[in-house]
C-alpha cells in the first residue's frame, strides 16, 4: 500500500526484454534506497513493482506482460522521469488517500494551464471507470495522490499547486500525455458490498440502474 505522496523522481536507466516480459532499472533520485530491500514494494508512476536488485542508487523490477498491456510503463524510453514512493509503514503519515498500486486503466491529458500559482488539469479516463470518480474525491494521477475538482462523464479537472509540480512529473505533462489512474479503492469495493450475494453471479460486476430496478432499490 502506499499514500500518493511522491518522495522522489527517478529516471529510468532502461527497460529490457527478459523471458518474455520486461525489466525495468530505474535511478532512484533521493529516494532512500537504504531502507529498501530485496523484495520491497516501489511504486513507479503508480504501478507496485517488486524491487529485484539494488546497486549504487538504483533500482531493478521485473513488469509482467499484464502490467504493460495497462499501464504506461511499456512506453517509457531511457531518460524517461517517473514518480517514486516506497510502501508505507503503520507508522507513515497518511497525508494523501489509500493507494494499492494496482493501476484500474490508462488515462489521456486533455490539457493543462496555468491557474494563478497553480495549474488547472484535465484528464480523460476510460469511460468504464467514470462511475469511481467524484466531485471532491480523490484518485491516484501516475502515483500522484489528487483531488477532484470537477468531473463530467468521463473527464475530470485537478487542480496542481507549485509544490506538487516541483515534486513530480506532472510539469512534464502535455495535451496527449498518457496517464496511469488508480481510482479510490473504497468506491470499488463499495460497488462490489452493494452487489451482496449477487456478486458470485457471473456477468455481474457493476452496479446499473437496471439492477437497482431489478433488486428493488429503485423504480
Amino acid at each position: 500500500m502506499f499514500t500518493g505522496l511522491i518522495q522522489a523522481i527517478g529516471e529510468v536507466e532502461r527497460l529490457a526484454p527478459v523471458g518474455g516480459d520486461m525489466r525495468i532499472s530505474v535511478r532512484a533520485g533521493k529516494l532512500d534506497l537504504a531502507r529498501v530491500s530485496l523484495g520491497d514494494s516501489i511504486a513507479v508512476n503508480g504501478v507496485c513493482l517488486t524491487a529485484v536488485e539494488l546497486d549504487d542508487g538504483r533500482f531493478s523490477a521485473d513488469v509482467s506482460r499484464e502490467t504493460l498491456a495497462n499501464t504506461t510503463l511499456g512506453g517509457l524510453g531511457s531518460g524517461a522521469r517517473v514518480n517514486l514512493e516506497t510502501a508505507l509503514t503503520l507508522s507513515t503519515p497518511l497525508g494523501g488517500h489509500l493507494v494499492s498500486g494496482h493501476v484500474d486503466g490508462v488515462g489521456q491529458v486533455l490539457e493543462m494551464r496555468e491557474d494563478g500559482r497553480s495549474w488547472r488539469l484535465q484528464i480523460h479516463a476510460p469511460g468504464e471507470l467514470a462511475r469511481y470518480i467524484a466531485h471532491k474525491g480523490s484518485i491516484c494521477v501516475d502515483g500522484t495522490s489528487l483531488t477532484v475538482n470537477r468531473v463530467v462523464g468521463a473527464v475530470f479537472d485537478l487542480n496542481i499547486v507549485p509544490h506538487t509540480l516541483e515534486e513530480t512529473i506532472i510539469g512534464d505533462y502535455h495535451a496527449g500525455t498518457r496517464v496511469n489512474l488508480e481510482v479510490d479503492l473504497l468506491a470499488r469495493y463499495l460497488e462490489r458490498l452493494l452487489l451482496g450475494d449477487h456478486a458470485a453471479e457471473a456477468g455481474t460486476d457493476a452496479i446499473t440502474v437496471e439492477f437497482l430496478r431489478r433488486h428493488g432499490f429503485a423504480s
